[in-house]
């Protein structure tokens, strides 16, 4: 299985503006530009867009290993936090902190930590990403 995804880019790194686009077209031109991404600026920017990716990703993850529990959650929300830092050597994304909260009548906390630790390590976005990885798992 392949994805796909663009960017156009137009003008300076501070001046300039761009927009991102998907493959299924549910972002189309989405905004994007040094004010998005440094600053208060309206629009998306790329650590925002992992960020939804690794929240996504791992909440399904999370979803696949209660299942083999045989645990059905009634809803799972996770939030990640992803840090940009500026180094000697240039931006880099650091770190990611992953909120998750479950609601799952019935469920202990010791199976949904062992579920989230697993989902953690096993999400295709928390392999590729080369960043200390965090997480607060708790149910409600």
């Amino acid at each position: 299985m392949k994805r796909s995804a663009s960017a156009v880019w137009s003008g300076g790194l501070k001046d300039g503006k761009g927009s991102i686009s998907t493959q299924s077209g549910v972002l189309s031109s989405a905004q994007y530009s040094f004010g998005t991404r440094f600053e208060d600026g309206i629009g998306t920017n790329p650590e925002e867009l992992i960020g939804a990716a690794h929240a996504g990703c791992f909440t399904m993850a999370l979803s696949g290993q209660l299942e083999k529990a045989g645990i059905k959650p009634t809803s799972l929300k996770t939030t990640a936090t992803v840090t940009l830092e500026k180094g000697e050597a240039g931006f880099a994304i650091t770190a990611v902190h992953l909120e998750v909260r479950g609601k799952i009548p019935g469920s202990d906390a010791q199976a949904f930590d062992t579920a989230a630790s697993n989902a953690k390590a096993g999400c295709p976005v928390s392999k590729v990403l080369n960043a200390k990885i965090t997480m607060d798992a708790k149910l409600e």
